[in-house]
């Protein structure tokens, strides 16, 4: 079994960097990247700052930054930048957005720091080392019944494609609004994942699987005991096509739910 709590520390000291960006510097130029989708200059910024530290810090590991993609040598372990997960909020002044960082081996997180710093709130996680926030250990939620759960949805899509696509989230919505007790949606994978880890939430249902937006949450939310899924209920890894993920006693509840409208 291979320890990656000697990295926590680098990674942690890398998202301190991108947090004092990300509240000290405004959103500036955006850069258009599809339709309704954009960069500001601070996911720019904070992506060069962490990718150059961790180059310097780790120059032998690979890295991943959602917007200007891979650099260094191909190794085995490979890091994972959401410079400003939930770009939008961020931009129209939201708390809801944060710095995402995960260390992805193979097709599995390891490690993961989840920074929130409009809301105060730092979350990380080693494999098999437990889930914390602030620095205080976290759980998923205990919730039984969906009917009882809060379950959060990603966003709906954007671009060409985004009709059909659509169709399939609001099915989804549809299915879930008859069963569970509230549906939320939070603009940001890394808040999901988080607050699934932290029982804020108790489900959270996401068609999509970017690294960036889900390297860090997954393993936090993993540790804190969550069960993250495909959607075709397989065990979720960084090449699964969905993110579903839900409190232990609400996850086959929840697939039973979900996978007929994306199966």
């Amino acid at each position: 079994m291979t320890n990656y709590s000697d990295l926590l520390p680098i990674a942690t000291t890398a998202v301190d960097l991108a947090s004092k960006t990300m509240r000290t510097m405004q959103p500036g130029v955006l850069t258009a990247k599809g339709d309704r989708d954009m960069a500001s200059e601070v996911d720019y910024a904070i992506e060069r700052e962490v990718r150059a530290f961790l180059a310097d810090a780790t120059p032998d590991i690979h890295f991943l930054g959602e917007e200007e993609g891979f650099s260094g040598q191909q190794s085995e372990l490979m890091w994972a930048l959401d410079p400003v997960d939930g770009t939008v909020n961020f931009v129209h002044g939201s708390p809801l957005c944060g710095v995402s960082l995960g260390l992805i081996t193979g097709d599995r997180s390891v490690l993961g720091v989840v920074d929130l710093p409009f809301l105060g709130s730092r979350y990380t996680a080693v494999e098999h080392h437990g889930a914390y926030a602030n620095g205080h250990r976290i759980q998923t939620s205990t919730t039984r019944q969906l009917h009882d759960a809060v379950v959060a949805i990603g966003d709906y899509s954007v671009g060409a494609d985004a009709g059909p696509k659509n169709q399939l989230r609001l099915a989804i919505t549809t299915r879930l609004a008859a069963h569970a007790q509230r549906i939320r949606m939070h603009g940001s994978a890394a808040i999901d994942l988080v607050w699934l880890a932290e029982g804020k939430i108790d489900a959270m249902v996401m068609l999509s699987n970017k690294p960036w937006d889900t390297a860090a949450g997954i393993v936090i939310a993993r540790e804190a005991g969550a069960h993250l899924m495909d959607r075709d209920g397989s065990d979720h890894t960084s090449s699964s096509n969905a993110t579903i993920g839900a409190s232990p006693h609400l996850a086959r509840q929840l697939l039973n739910i979900v996978g007929p409208a994306v199966g």
